[in-house]
């Protein structure tokens, strides 16, 4: 009999021309904002672009960090613009920040991407075993290494078209971060156990996607105050 368990299917394999539509948790991106991202100076009145965006589970969320946000997908989900990010034209350093969680096969080329359109920096959230491959060392790390690997403690249930409260996964997780104008090696943090404390009820809501879910429950920055 066959095992459909969320964890055991977390570990799908998708086929090549899948959409690979596996909504971000928003407190999986409130995470980086947190511990990664914010404490090194915060987003307030800058950009970002969201070019994966899906149904709008995370640009909705980076609009709690960021003056201004774009979304675009290669599919009409109803959130965002609809656009090819891959064979779109962007100006160079037209945003701040490019952040996202691509297509699992197509992860170098949205990385690629983003460089040159991001003035400060590029974060993606890919599987753990995003950053194991030979070929991918030698095509991206070794020449473009990141400045931050940041490995989620906690797992970050995510399953197809939808954010589930109670799924659970058997995948692993990690940001990987690239900070333009920073000299440094590339450094591996730890995103501590936060779920508890970033998630909000009102993530789940219906309303969530078009800024009308009852927001009476404050995002309580925890170390921004």
């Amino acid at each position: 009999m066959q095992n459909t368990s969320h964890a055991v299917m977390a570990q799908r394999v998708e086929a090549r021309e899948s959409l690979d539509d596996f909504p971000t948790p928003p407190w999986a991106l409130r995470a980086l904002m947190e511990h990664v991202i914010e404490r090194d100076g915060g987003t307030h009145g800058l950009s970002a672009l969201e070019p994966a965006c899906g149904r709008g589970h995370m640009a909705q969320s980076l609009k709690e960090y960021f003056s201004d946000v774009s979304a675009v997908d290669i599919h009409p989900y109803g959130y965002g613009d609809v656009g090819d990010f891959l064979r779109s034209v962007y100006a160079t350093n037209s945003f701040d920040w490019v952040v996202t969680n691509p297509p699992f096969r197509l992860g170098e080329e949205f990385i690629s991407r983003a460089m040159p359109i991001a003035r400060r920096g590029v974060a993606v959230l890919v599987r753990t075993v995003f950053i194991e491959s030979v070929g991918r060392y030698q095509r991206l790390f070794s020449q473009t290494p990141p400045t931050k690997v940041a490995q989620f403690t906690e797992r970050v249930p995510m399953i197809k078209g939808r954010v589930d409260r109670k799924a659970s996964t058997a995948t692993g997780y990690a940001w990987v971060v690239w900070e333009k104008n920073v000299d440094t090696s590339s450094e591996l943090v730890w995103i501590p156990p936060c779920r508890k404390k970033l998630e909000r009820d009102y993530d789940y809501d219906a309303g969530f996607l078009n800024g009308e879910s009852d927001r009476s429950e404050p995002l309580q920055h925890e170390l921004f105050g």
